[in-house]
């Protein structure tokens, strides 16, 4: 029998990371005023907000309610300094499309440890093809960054995509309105679709015929006013809490609910949890509404094929939940995960042996026995932030006793998460405690410093002390 935990009350998600990200792109490359609200003030928006002022266009520091006055992609200009990525892959992959259309224009793409090793030659190809300039530094047969570019004429590009990515489609579609021409993308699994549905919101013509989204030549972007609605994969981690729980309801206000997003609130239901949809509206194109997330008796189930893409970052959380369902889950057709911020495969796997689940690694997925006994102890995040939080949730379980060297990663994509989760526990629930000992400068958590009125400063620090279960989001480091 699980010890008792009640999870109850509404949050109101961040902002979603996608969207935010393109409101920026799209803004400054529109030829006029957009306005942003409710942006997601993280460190990954943040390096795609301080390339584009490299680049020339006046993004004014992130707060709930902005403005960016776009000049139309003929006024980006040759940055002075190398653009930071940071740790976003989003902010790379799109930036590149970007600026391989702009002739004249010449950068270098650099980012930190964790997004160098991510593979780039996936967008870097179908861009060569139409024409564009790139390079690779570093060793030979090294595809990630740093990357140099000089913007070139581009050709109209038909491109057969073997992966399912919604990056790898959306640095196409934006070259191909920066320069001018006809893009044609199909992919093996239809990816997100915020890309489109936002250049169709801003007077792009976009046809998507079922796996295959065509972008005519000679297209312009109007500016457009943006709310962001509430990051799904956010939810997702408090959704599963709730879904944990022993009792109680949880209330999930403004979520995004575009149905290329919400594969892993459809997995949750088929482990078990009541997941339902209260009300829904569209919002610039986008559904959003609300969700009630209730705990149920969770099992295992099997996820492949077409659930992957729509569910590619909720994996993670779901092997976790995976691990106090009853049964054997298996997870296949997931060998994206390996080159996210971390080999999700390969952490998720170890992560869960160290803790005392009983899983295995597949070459593309894992297989996850569930069971009731408690689990202790650390974990590796290896920088990355979807892994700080699906364990979090694990550590939050009442009897576990789970400890990690890098909760601060949470701030790339949720900085309010710790506090969130101590929230809706009453109190109750320990947030995932600091390891003593990182065992690599990468496993060293990053401490964001408020408040996020104006750019996140990011530094790593030895030592972190979470916030309260109570009331502050801040999280505090001694040097």
């Amino acid at each position: 029998m699980r010890p008792p935990l009640r999870v109850a009350g509404t949050v109101t998600p961040p902002g979603d990371k996608s969207i935010s990200h393109r409101a920026l792109l799209l803004a400054a490359l529109a030829d006029g005023p957009s306005r942003i609200r409710h942006i997601l003030p993280s460190a990954d928006v943040q390096a795609t907000a301080g390339a584009l002022r490299a680049l020339g266009v006046a993004v004014p520091p992130l707060s709930p309610d902005f403005v960016v006055e776009g000049r139309g992609a003929a006024a980006l200009r040759t940055p002075a300094h190398p653009l930071d990525c940071a740790n976003s892959g989003t902010t790379a992959r799109l930036l590149a499309g970007v600026l391989a259309a702009l002739p004249g224009v010449e950068a270098r793409l650099e980012g930190d440890a964790s997004l160098s090793r991510r593979p780039m030659r996936r967008v870097t190809t179908p861009l060569a093809e139409m024409g564009a300039q790139l390079w690779f530094e570093g060793a030979a047969g090294h595809d990630g960054l740093p990357l140099r570019l000089r913007g070139a004429p581009l050709r109209p590009l038909a491109f057969d995509s073997p992966h399912a990515s919604a990056q790898v489609k959306s640095a196409l579609l934006l070259a191909g309105v920066v320069a001018g021409v006809e893009v044609t993308v199909t992919e093996p699994e239809r990816s997100r679709d915020h890309t489109e549905r936002m250049l169709a919101a801003r007077g792009v013509r976009v046809r998507v015929e079922g796996r295959t989204v065509r972008l005519p030549a000679g297209e312009r972007l109007r500016p457009c006013d943006t709310d962001v609605p509430g990051d799904p994969s956010s939810a997702m981690f408090l959704a599963a809490l709730a879904a944990l729980a022993t009792e109680g309801e949880l209330i999930l206000e403004g979520v995004a609910l575009n149905p290329t997003r919400t594969g892993g609130f459809d997995l949750l239901r088929r482990m078990g949890a009541d997941v339902t949809v209260l009300g829904e509206r569209d919002a610039g194109g986008e559904p959003v509404g609300t969700l009630r997330v209730r705990p149920g008796p969770l099992r295992a189930i099997d996820a492949r094929g077409a659930d992957i893409p729509r569910a590619i970052d909720e994996l993670p959380m779901l092997a976790c939940l995976a691990a106090r369902a009853e049964g054997t889950t298996v997870i296949r057709d997931a060998q994206e995960l390996r080159v996210k911020e971390s080999d999700r495969i390969r952490a998720v796997v170890a992560n869960l042996r160290a803790v005392g689940v009983d899983a295995e690694e597949l070459p593309d997925g894992l297989v996850v026995t569930g069971g009731a006994h408690p689990l202790a102890g650390t974990v590796v995040t290896h920088g990355d932030h979807r892994l700080a939080m699906a364990f979090g949730v694990l550590a939050a379980l009442p009897g576990n006793a789970i400890a990690s060297g890098g909760p601060g990663w949470v701030a790339v994509s949720y900085p309010g998460f710790w506090g969130e989760l101590g929230r809706v526990t009453g109190g109750t629930a320990t947030p995932l405690a600091v390891a003593p000992a990182p065992s690599s400068a990468s496993e060293l958590p990053v401490v964001v410093e408020y408040p996020l009125e104006g750019p996140i400063t990011i530094r790593r620090s030895r030592t972190v002390v979470l916030p309260s279960t109570s009331a502050s989001n801040r999280e505090e480091s001694s040097p």
